[in-house]
């Protein structure tokens, strides 16, 4: 039963969290003691029934306010497929969690209320959405039940989406109206829109096609340790032990270490006490080559025939998430898989006004700007494009000072 990760995103208000908990009420993915508070519990909606928000807002503010703050994880799983939620927040001083949340999903659910349609905020979750690289997108039209279950509400508003889909290149869009408060397309058909011909959002969830396939080509494996037990039974064992990125090793695949550059052939690939002939990516295993070559944890192992990115100027997108802003004098870690080298900010390029998409000159980054800048590395990093490849195209800066993570980036290109 294979995996899909997904967030959700919208305005303030468009029912995020109501649809997360109609999705694991109407599913039965709720526990025993969590069914109990939740009809306890003080919260109901203007109808008197229970208010399914409360499954998914854990901080004591997210329930006084009624917002989502923080990123809320859930979990659940039907016949054909397990599901991980993540509940992002969706005001703008909190983009920051919102990149976190979204980083590692396959799918994207965009909540528009039917009442509002097309607003600012939806323009800067679709944004992000394509910032991320996140190729299938769900727009689900919530609160049809207060629009009077009207086509034509619907098609007018997918008709704007779509042009701002076109304009940021999001290429699989799905359009569903529901109701989360009332269950309407969420787990079950509704019966309110025959004119709706479509799947429910759960429906979809189950048979949306999200593997892509690994692309054998970008072949890249980070040495995390290099094992050389040294003892009398295991004197000559030196092993490279990692997780695969992408793409697929195998055995007699000519391999690049970087940055060194030196080649080599893979003698014998393990996993636990296993030794296939092949590995794929998201796999943890140990790799020996036929010659003893000087590795050491930050290096990288790709295939020698489609090589990385190699060096220390790098054009990156990032999103600053620390309260201190940017600043250009001082020296940042910036850590690329396990790679962990010194950084200096070079350039600032642009930011960008997310609520309308607008590039601005720029001479600082504060708490949730997102933008581009120039990175030069101490030394020069083996790196994909994001485009090319999310897990090697993707990492994050560390304020040394602090040790807090202050930005994640997003490489886009050699810098000159």
């Amino acid at each position: 039963m294979n995996l899909l990760k997904f967030f959700t995103a919208g305005s303030v208000d468009d029912g995020k969290s109501t649809l997360i908990g109609r999705l694991l009420y109407d599913t039965d993915s709720i526990l025993a003691d969590q069914l109990e508070a939740l009809q306890q519990s003080n919260r109901k909606n203007d109808d008197g029934s229970i208010d399914l928000a409360i499954l998914t807002d854990g901080l004591r503010a997210e329930r006084e306010q009624g917002i989502t703050i923080d990123v809320a994880y859930k979990y659940f799983q039907t016949d054909k497929r397990k599901f991980i939620i993540a509940d992002t927040p969706g005001h703008i001083q909190y983009t920051r969690n919102m990149i976190t949340g979204a980083s590692t999903a396959k799918l994207a659910i965009i909540l528009i209320d039917a009442r509002n349609g097309v607003i600012e905020q939806t323009i800067r979750h679709s944004y992000l959405v394509s910032l991320l690289g996140i190729e299938h997108v769900v727009v689900c039209l919530n609160k049809m039940d207060m629009v009077d279950f009207s086509e034509d509400v619907f098609n007018a508003i997918t008709d704007k989406y779509k042009a701002l889909a076109a304009n940021l290149s999001l290429k699989d869009v799905t359009f569903i109206p529901i109701s989360a408060l009332k269950g309407d397309n969420v787990v079950n058909e509704s019966e309110h829109m025959p004119w709706y011909k479509g799947q429910s959002l759960l429906h979809f969830l189950e048979n949306v096609d999200v593997e892509t396939g690994p692309d054998y080509n970008l072949a890249r494996m980070p040495v995390q340790w290099v094992v050389r037990p040294q003892t009398d039974e295991l004197h000559d064992y030196r092993g490279y032990a990692g997780r695969v990125l992408s793409g697929s090793f195998n055995v007699n695949d000519k391999v690049t270490v970087l940055p060194s550059g030196t080649s080599s052939v893979i003698e014998r690939i393990e996993v636990f006490d296993q030794t296939p002939s092949e590995v794929h990516a998201g796999q943890s295993v140990t790799i020996h080559l036929k010659d003893n070559i000087d590795i050491s944890r930050g290096d990288v192992l790709v295939n020698s025939d489609h090589l990385p990115q190699h060096s220390q100027l790098i054009e990156a997108d990032v999103c600053w998430m620390d309260k201190r802003p940017l600043d250009e004098s001082i020296t940042y870690l910036l850590q690329h898989n396990s790679k962990v080298t010194k950084c200096k900010v070079r350039e600032i390029i642009h930011k960008v006004d997310i609520n309308t998409l607008e590039k601005q000159e720029a001479y600082d980054f504060k708490l949730n700007d997102i933008g581009r800048i120039v990175i030069k590395t101490a030394d020069a990093l083996a790196f994909d494009f994001y485009t090319d490849n999310k897990a090697n195209g993707a990492a994050i800066l560390i304020d040394s000072r602090t040790n807090l993570t202050v930005a994640a980036l997003m490489f886009r290109a050699v810098a000159d």
